[in-house]
């Protein structure tokens, strides 16, 4: 349950429509990842902390891609805005989406991802408190550029003009529009309709609407938020870019004050939705991303990069190591240089040593594969040991195949296992074997050619005698 539950249904309404052409992409601007998660869902994740009736997104420039993105998400709807003629035009395209005239809309905008849900329960207190049939989100900028300036008169607000519409004294003012409202239901859409569009970029301004609801005696209240950062917007690589930073020192701060350790935390980069757990240690140049969850006193080196992984307790992960979609219980060490690809298991306490490769590999507790080995579609038991250079062929052009090594197992270097194939409990296979057939437990499988040796060919042949 959130706290502050709103008396009338909240129906949230999301601008999402813009071209974003100064990104100078093919990717929809609010599609562009921040931290993680592409911008779009860092406005509905603030959105369902509000519990609303609705959440409807406006969109508009590659509106299918938008709506593919979104698509199965519960409770969420699309509106198209074609043409897109201005944040006015915008949410009235959603009449149609709201029939209902019932409670409080909340404006968002896509591109502002800092945004949080406490300050947009704030603005539903202080809209209800007011009584006001419009609230606008304010804040106080040292340099304000680029943001509509609030104009007011005895401390009420009376109209917000855009920079490039405003006079030289308005362009000094330093409280500007946030661009996130509150507006009941009952009023909006008929004065959205009496928005115009004489300004010199031709749209309809959803800021017009101050103007026009004072006009018609209808209450509009400010609140002014008390982190002017939240309201930044990203229009651009380099605000992207910029934002992404502040919303990963956050993540970082958070962690640390967890009890994680971060020996550097400007070159740890860890995006908003994983977990680290408390007593880890965290070494320069780190990536965690995605859903990856990191347990309790672990240790990660210095160039590692782990995506939508589970690490257990007090595994050590050593330098320039990439984990990716795969599942590390407690105890275990991996690298350096280890790449552990999806599909990857290694249990309790297995060691995953350095230039190693597992592909959609299982390895048991305690199994190890210490040294310069490729194991792919593998399934390696409990304590065996897969020695230097060994690789599992497991594609043969046309099909992938299995390759299990059983428990206690002990493969020699530089072995080759052509799979489908066998390795059964506590076999052994001779170092520079090329197994083709099943190996049965205890035996010792031997497949290389017999070792022949031609004695004083090496001096016959730089005679000139030949080595034959």
């Amino acid at each position: 349950m959130s706290d502050n539950p709103p008396v009338t249904p909240v129906h949230v309404v999301i601008l999402a429509a813009g071209k974003g052409t100064r990104m100078r992409s093919a990717t929809p601007k609010v599609l562009h990842p921040l931290a993680g998660l592409p911008m779009l869902d860092f406005a509905l994740r603030a959105a369902t902390r509000l519990e609303p009736a609705s959440v409807t997104v406006v969109v508009g420039h590659q509106a299918d891609i938008v709506q593919a993105h979104l698509a199965g998400r519960p409770g969420v709807g699309t509106v198209v805005q074609e043409p897109q003629l201005g944040t006015g035009h915008a949410l009235l395209q959603t009449e149609p989406a709201l029939p209902s005239r019932d409670g409080t809309v909340v404006l968002l905008s896509a591109d502002v991802p800092l945004l949080t849900s406490q300050t947009l329960h704030a603005l539903l207190a202080a809209h209800r408190e007011a009584g006001a049939a419009a609230t606008v989100i304010t804040a106080i900028l040292d340099r304000p550029y680029g943001y509509g300036r609030i104009v007011r008169r005895s401390g009420a607000i009376v109209r917000i003009v855009e920079e490039r519409d405003g006079s030289p004294a308005e362009r000094e003012i330093r409280e500007v529009n946030a661009g996130i409202y509150a507006f009941d239901l009952p009023p909006l859409f008929e004065a959205l309709r009496g928005i115009g569009a004489a300004n010199t970029q031709g749209e309809y301004y959803l800021p017009d609407l101050v103007a026009i609801y004072r006009r018609r005696k209808l209450p509009v209240a400010t609140w002014t938020v008390p982190n002017a950062g939240e309201i930044r917007g990203v229009n651009s690589r380099s605000e992207l870019a910029e934002v992404s930073r502040m919303v990963r020192q956050q993540k970082n701060e958070e962690l640390m004050a967890a009890g994680v350790t971060l020996v550097d935390p400007a070159t740890t980069y860890i995006d908003v939705d994983v977990q680290v757990g408390p007593d880890t240690v965290i070494h320069p140049g780190v990536h965690l991303e995605g859903s990856t969850r990191i347990g309790a006193a672990c240790e990660l080196h210095a160039g590692v990069r782990i995506v939508n992984s589970t690490l257990g307790d007090r595994v050590t992960v050593l330098n320039h190591c990439v984990v990716t979609d795969s599942r590390v219980e407690a105890a275990c060490s991996v690298g350096p240089f280890a790449h552990l690809r999806p599909g990857t298991a290694l249990g309790e306490g297995a060691k995953v040593g350095n230039f190693v490769e597992l592909k959609k590999t299982t390895m048991g507790p305690g199994a190890k594969a210490n040294h310069l080995s490729y194991l792919g579609d593998a399934s390696v038991g409990e304590r065996a040991n897969v020695g230097a250079g060994t690789i599992t062929c497991n594609y043969d052009g046309v099909s992938k195949h299995e390759t299990v090594i059983g428990k206690r197992a002990f493969v020699g270097s530089d072995s080759t296992l052509v799979a489908p194939v066998t390795i059964g409990d506590d076999a052994y296979v001779a170092a520079g074997s090329a197994i083709t057939g099943d190996v049965p437990p205890g035996s010792l499988a031997i497949a290389r050619a017999r070792q022949e040796n031609k004695e004083g060919w090496v001096s016959r042949r730089k005679a000139g005698k030949g080595g034959h």
